[in-house]
């Protein structure tokens, strides 16, 4: 029988390893899964890893979609490093998106660039709003933010067609569910001409060094991470774990929404009901292969946001289903919790327990023994 048996010591340099190693394996997977599909492994590679970056159009389109992965990734660090499990970023990305529509959609030809900051504050806004919701319900009622906040993605999606079939719905859109496009005024800036990336990368990156000082230079961080690694003595130290929580998921809250915003605003222009694709959910496996350290979430960023690529180019070029991208995602996942379950346990063999019909067996053979079949020294010792 097999066993894991814990690591008296880490390996320093597999902690950050463990993810490279892991992305090396989940491409040999793909590899095979390619060629159980019929089509060829390398072309199937280079449509995921290669294409994405091929040009600087590509990369543009590459730097949209990581921006949103990667906003709600330093969210929800926050909250993991605290041990505060949101698992519902992706109700509060939508609620995001809502909230900045609604502003979005009152601009007319006087409105000024005033409208902006507006749109994006009101996602945020929004975002925590609805993180609030679970934070208010772990605070007092002591509920599972796990079950809450997923939950909470469903009443979400349900709100969005609502909005979209109602109170947004475009007059002149032919009945379909969706918002008017938004005036030029209300468009996030854009950082060049003919490029679809915007301010929206800027915000991120700076988000990336403000983590980085929260986390690590400042007393507030260290009470969030110490509350999540020991909470007594968190509790000893005189930090609030209700604090704690607050600040982890409005933090949350307020990543999201703010993405939600920047994409509604931004790239797409309108609200839709095809808004949500998953963000929320694929920033949870980008906070953990970027090692929940902000620098290490923006590669990691880089890299989901080319499977999503990847995935939309697999289903035009080579008739593959756009499923794969959650495959490639989910195989990531997998892949890296199993380095690092073996980063922390090792494998030992176990000998296999004696059936319970063979240990009676020699337990009577043993008692039925006669005295003279014991050794001889023993039988001395006893008569002396």
């Amino acid at each position: 029988m097999l066993k894991l048996e814990a690591r008296p010591q880490l390996s320093k340099f597999w902690s950050y390893g463990s993810p490279i190693l892991a992305l090396l394996i989940t491409v040999l997977i793909g590899m095979a899964l390619f060629a159980a599909l019929g089509k060829d492994p390398v072309k199937g590679l280079l449509v995921f890893f290669y294409e994405p970056i091929k040009n600087g159009y590509a990369i543009g389109e590459l730097m949209v979609k990581a921006t949103p992965l990667l906003i709600i990734a330093l969210g929800l660090a926050v909250c993991f490093r605290s041990n505060v499990w949101n698992i519902g970023a992706e109700g509060q990305f939508v609620i995001g998106a809502i909230c900045s529509s609604f502003v979005a959609v009152t601009a007319d030809k006087s409105t000024g660039p005033w409208i902006v900051p507006a749109i994006i504050l009101a996602g945020i806004l929004g975002g925590m709003a609805w993180a609030a919701i679970a934070a208010v319900l772990r605070d007092k009622f002591n509920a599972n933010e796990i079950l809450v906040t997923l939950m909470m993605v469903y009443i979400a999606i349900l709100v969005l067609g609502y909005v979209v079939a109602g109170p947004l719905k475009d007059p002149a859109g032919f009945n379909f569910p969706q918002s008017r496009p938004f005036d030029v005024i209300t468009q996030i800036p854009r950082l060049m001409k003919g490029s679809r990336v915007s301010i929206g990368l800027v915000i991120a990156l700076l988000g990336v060094a403000a983590l980085w000082v929260f986390l690590f230079r400042t007393r507030a961080g260290f009470a969030q991470q110490v509350g999540g690694l020991a909470p007594a003595a968190s509790r000893y130290a005189g930090f609030s774990a209700r604090r704690a929580v607050w600040i982890a998921l409005l933090t949350s809250g307020a990543a999201a929404g703010l993405a939600g915003a920047l994409e509604v605003a931004g790239p797409i222009g309108q609200l839709t009901p095809y808004l949500p694709v998953g963000y929320g959910f694929a920033a949870i496996i980008v906070a953990f292969v970027g090692r929940l350290h902000p620098v290490g979430m923006v590669f990691s960023a880089i890299l989901m946001s080319m499977f999503y690529i990847g995935g939309e180019l697999a289903q035009s070029r080579l008739g593959l289903p756009k499923s794969l991208t959650g495959v490639f995602q989910g195989l990531l996942l997998f892949t890296l919790l199993a380095c690092d379950t073996l980063i922390a346990y090792r494998i030992r063999r176990k000998a296999a327990p004696r059936p319970m019909a063979q240990a009676v067996g020699t337990a009577s053979l043993q008692a039925s023994t006669p005295l003279t079949a014991q050794p001889v020294a023993r039988v001395t010792e006893g008569a002396l």
